[in-house]
């Protein structure tokens, strides 16, 4: 629990480096102080608000002295919005402090053997780089300052950082390409002007609540908008506007959200104009002469939002792996089975196995769209699923990729990949600290031959990193 204490405030103190969560930091009085939104080489006044036992929070009242590694800062929104934390980085220092941050994860702290790291792979785009964005409607805007003239004002836009019941107007977005400003202004200035309530979080009113707009390489665009409740009338009007004055819509869908959280993963979606979904291309690994793999992305489909830095990932991954057409490789926590279907021309077979029942018939789907048929997908809990029964009846993995969320691998999955014994892994995270933690356990038994960093979010702390390893 936080100590209380009165405020106080620092004066001119230097910022020496970056810390978790985008936060930059300085010590001051054998304490750690976390400050949001400077760059090590800042000389700055800061208000210390809040303290634990080692170490302190604050926040910036001025600064007197800007540091060699800023950059100018691009987005009208910056530092309230809380998704550009780094913006006001120069690009070549969050690569830097990216890489960093690795090092410190898996040597520095996790104690893991790798002396083979290479330098990070940056992204050719650190703006327009998403091609998913999700919006919020909120009947009270976030402000700075409250006035009678804009104290009741609605908006669709971010959360604002640290606060689930506070949006955020956003009139320009440099994450995604420009038609998703206009569409996300259209429906603003449309629904505001016919007067149609938006989504209050606390008393759960309203009807206006969710706005996502995904995009792909070749501009094909999907609209998706979940309403609080089933007015047929409002949703025509809304959705009949938003097709005629944007017919270059590939997929435009509805939902109903009438549950106490905006989660719309188990929402049905209603397709109100085009197709229900949009397509995304890839090229086959290490193939020029086949045609490039087709993904379906549909509402819930899971796909990589940057996606030529995705393109770059599963490359080096899949380098890594080597993989020679005698192997069976096991994709665990495959998705929709972009990594499987990306491989599947090397290997001799690939089994994907993943949680979300619909990410795998996506998988599945894919598989059948582009005429693979070396894949098989299993759904599942990857502690239940992946058993020796499991191993007896799909065969014993070559090789095995792991790409696991950002709480990493169960413990008891650790095991029983140590237990199965394949003779390489591959694993991909995009939490360096637990991918550290899984290290130490699998080191035991296995060697770590390559360590590559991947930026896949410019302007984030963020990073993606995969290892190798072969059994000892």
């Amino acid at each position: 629990m936080s100590k209380k204490i009165n405020k106080y405030t620092l004066n001119s103190v230097t910022i020496e480096g970056f810390a978790a969560e985008g936060n930059s930091l300085l010590k001051y009085n054998d304490k750690v102080i976390f400050v949001p939104y400077v760059v090590p080489g800042d000389v700055a006044d800061i208000e210390v608000y809040k303290q634990k036992k080692s170490y302190c929070y604050a926040r910036v009242l001025d600064i007197k002295q800007y540091s060699d590694k800023r950059s100018e800062v691009k987005c009208p929104h910056f530092t309230y919005c809380g998704g550009c934390k780094w913006q006001m980085l120069d690009y070549k220092w969050q690569l830097y402090y990216k890489q960093q941050q690795v090092y410190d994860s898996l040597v520095r702290i996790g104690k893991v053997e790798c002396d083979n790291m290479s330098d990070i792979i940056g992204s050719d785009n650190i703006f327009y780089y998403r091609n998913k964005l999700e919006f919020t409607f909120s009947d009270r805007a976030w402000v700075k300052d409250y006035s009678k003239d804009n104290a009741a004002l609605p908006a669709l836009g971010f959360h604002v950082s640290g606060l689930f019941d506070k949006v955020l107007n956003i009139d320009t977005c440099l994450l995604q390409q420009g038609i998703s400003d206009r569409i996300r202004n259209f429906v603003r200035e449309r629904t505001i002007t016919h007067n149609i309530p938006y989504y209050n979080i606390k008393n759960h009113t309203g009807v206006m609540r969710t706005l996502v707009i995904r995009t792909t390489m070749q501009g094909e665009v999907m609209v998706l908008l979940a309403f609080a409740e089933n007015n047929q009338d409002i949703i025509k009007k809304v959705m009949g506007e938003i097709r005629d004055e944007f017919p270059q819509i590939t997929s435009l869908q509805y939902c109903i959200n009438d549950k106490m959280n905006d989660s719309l993963s188990d929402r049905e979606f209603h397709v109100f104009y085009g197709k229900d979904h949009i397509t995304e291309y890839m090229p086959r690994y290490a193939s020029t002469d086949q045609e490039p793999l087709k993904f379906k992305i549909r509402p819930k489909t899971f796909y990589q939002t940057n996606p030529p830095q995705a393109l770059k990932l599963y490359t080096k991954a899949a380098d890594f792996a080597d993989i020679s057409s005698e192997d069976t490789v096991y994709d665990l926590y495959t998705g929709t089975g972009t990594i499987a279907n990306f491989i599947a021309n090397k290997a001799k077979k690939v089994v994907g196995i993943e949680y979300v029942e619909d990410a795998v018939e996506d998988a599945r789907i894919n598989s059948v769209e582009n005429g693979i048929d070396n894949t098989v997908f299993f759904a599942g809990d990857m502690a239940k699923v992946l058993t020796d029964e499991f191993v007896a009846t799909n065969g014993r993995p070559d090789i095995i990729i792991t790409d696991p969320p950002r709480n990493g691998m169960a413990e008891s999955v650790v095991k029983q990949i140590m237990k199965i014994h394949p003779k390489k892994i591959v694993y991909i995270s995009c939490n360096p600290a637990t991918q550290a933690r899984d290290l130490q356990m699998l080191q035991q038994d296995y060697k770590v031959n390559n360590v590559q960093p991947v930026d896949m979010f410019p302007h984030t702390h963020h990073i993606e990193n995969i290892v190798s390893l072969t059994i000892k």
